[in-house]
């Protein structure tokens, strides 16, 4: 399971380094690399074995419903292959950093299935609204329920 917070950087190129602790995630999950495409405001990335998972969810969910197929169009034709070089780097293509805002300080953030890859800047503010959250009575039992 992918888990924990990591501070980096994304290069000039868009290459960014996978922690240690996700690398074997990954290879474990059918190869060297993961996919990657956009979900609220930053980029999922998961092992191949996976998003193969996901694909095979979404082909056999109806998709009579406008906005399911919107996202499915959304989700799916974002997404791009990103394999690790030999530096255990993984090339983010253009469209996706525009997209996450990633300009140069970056935070990956295990998932359990996946992990996130967010601009620090976002993540900050992801962390500000969460603790927002928290002040909800309603979103504070939600929570409990589950850490108990």
């Amino acid at each position: 399971m992918f888990r924990g917070s990591s501070f980096h950087t994304i290069d000039a190129k868009g290459r960014i380094i996978v922690p240690v602790r996700f690398r074997s995630l990954i290879q474990a999950g059918g190869g060297n690399g993961v996919m990657v495409s956009k979900l609220d405001n930053g980029l999922v990335a998961y092992p191949f074995d996976e998003w193969s998972r996901i694909e095979n969810s979404i082909m056999s969910a109806p998709q009579k419903d406008e906005l399911m197929r919107r996202f499915i169009r959304v989700f799916i034709g974002s997404a791009a292959e990103c394999f690790s070089d030999k530096q255990e780097r993984i090339l983010i293509p253009p469209p996706l950093r525009h997209y996450a805002g990633l300009e140069k300080e970056i935070v990956l953030v295990g998932v359990l299935t996946h992990f996130e890859i967010r601009s620090r800047e976002n993540w900050d503010k992801e962390n500000a609204q969460q603790e927002d959250d928290m002040t909800q009575a309603e979103v504070g039992a939600e929570i409990a329920k589950l850490l108990l």
